[in-house]
């Protein structure tokens, strides 16, 4: 092999090296969050779930984490995660638990507000942005509640 290719796969590999240097460097820089990141903001209770016929089925009792009003959860199932509050007495809110700005999962609440842990963003337990830097408000689920069994509708 002669010493030009020798070298010219070197400059390649360098300057591939180089621009993926640049390129990390890059993506770390362009969304580096807001002074209000909320990694200190209370985690929400976790439900484990399932969907079935498109709809997740949630008992309602004295051991739910939604039991009282005001309360938050994030229930989890293998297809979708959704964020539930608790609004009134027999009234719910769902949404989607992705993060309308860089599609990371939503899992803080605190002050009847969703905190997402990458870069601050803050929704009301309806959805809209009440912080950015998303700007677009989170998708919501129909709920119906009966005989304290809440019904999401995901599909």
């Amino acid at each position: 092999m002669s010493s030009s290719g020798s070298s010219r796969r070197e400059f390649c590999v360098q300057a591939c090296q180089a621009v993926s240097v640049i390129s990390i460097g890059s993506l770390l820089e362009g969304c580096s969050g807001s002074p209000t990141s909320p990694s200190n903001a209370p985690p929400l209770a976790a439900i484990n779930a399932t969907v079935s016929g498109g709809a997740i089925a949630l008992t309602i009792d004295a051991s739910s984490p939604l039991n009282n009003v005001g309360s938050a959860a994030l229930v989890q199932a293998a297809s979708v995660n959704v964020l539930v509050a608790r609004t009134g007495q027999d009234a719910f809110t769902a949404l989607t638990a992705i993060c309308t700005h860089e599609q990371c999962t939503v899992t803080g609440f605190e002050n009847q507000t969703y905190v997402c842990p990458c870069h601050g963003s803050r929704f009301s337990t309806s959805g809209s942005v009440t912080n950015g830097p998303a700007s677009s408000p989170l998708r919501q689920f129909a709920t119906r509640f009966a005989g304290n069994v809440l019904t999401i509708t995901i599909s």
